[in-house]
């Protein structure tokens, strides 16, 4: 992106990616929020604005995106965690309700991973059990969670939802220019 994407605003006054994301979660009345900070830390901080959630620092940002996965979880993981939902700075336009609709899904399933799916596509956020979390810890850095994702398949539960924002992960300059656009 060539900036930090905790920082990027959506539409001309609205909130930051990273506030947008905490206030989704706290909207679907998610306690114990934790936010991963990884190459730029007092971006993130800044970005998060008033909101009063702890922010921990992954130093092994540079080996990809399960670093920070870890690092939330064992930031979190203690007893009486049973499940842990992962949601992605990239990923800002997620509903409350959609996250709401997945942690109902794995609280009725019991499942050891629940992912959101939009017109046949998976997205995010996704919720991990615990019976996934040494899985997690011991997956390989080069395929992350996808690796878990394989892994456990045939168990997954795959929760329609009627939510595109699931699946937009703005990633790049041009993604989020048309974000910006589709804002005004």
């Amino acid at each position: 992106m060539g900036r930090p994407k905790a920082g990027l605003v959506i539409g001309a006054e609205g909130p930051t990616f990273a506030a947008a994301v905490v206030d989704t979660l706290a909207g679907a009345g998610l306690g114990g929020l934790v936010v991963v900070a990884g190459a730029h830390p007092e971006a993130v901080r800044a970005a998060l604005g008033a909101r009063n959630v702890p922010v921990v620092d992954n130093p092994r940002w540079p080996d990809g995106q399960l670093s920070s996965l870890l690092a939330g979880l064992d930031a979190v993981d203690g007893p009486g965690v049973e499940a842990v939902l992962v949601a992605l700075v990239d990923c800002p336009l997620v509903r409350p309700a959609t996250v709401g609709a997945l942690l109902s899904t794995w609280a009725d399933t019991r499942a050891p991973i629940v992912r959101p799916v939009y017109g046949g596509r998976h997205g995010h956020p996704v919720v991990f059990d615990r019976a996934v979390f040494d899985d997690l810890r011991t997956a390989p850095f080069d395929r992350g969670a996808k690796a878990v994702l394989a892994r456990h398949q045939a168990s997954i539960v795959d929760l329609p939802v009627d939510d595109a924002g699931v699946l937009a992960d703005i990633d790049t300059p041009a993604d989020y220019d048309a974000l910006v656009r589709r804002a005004r």
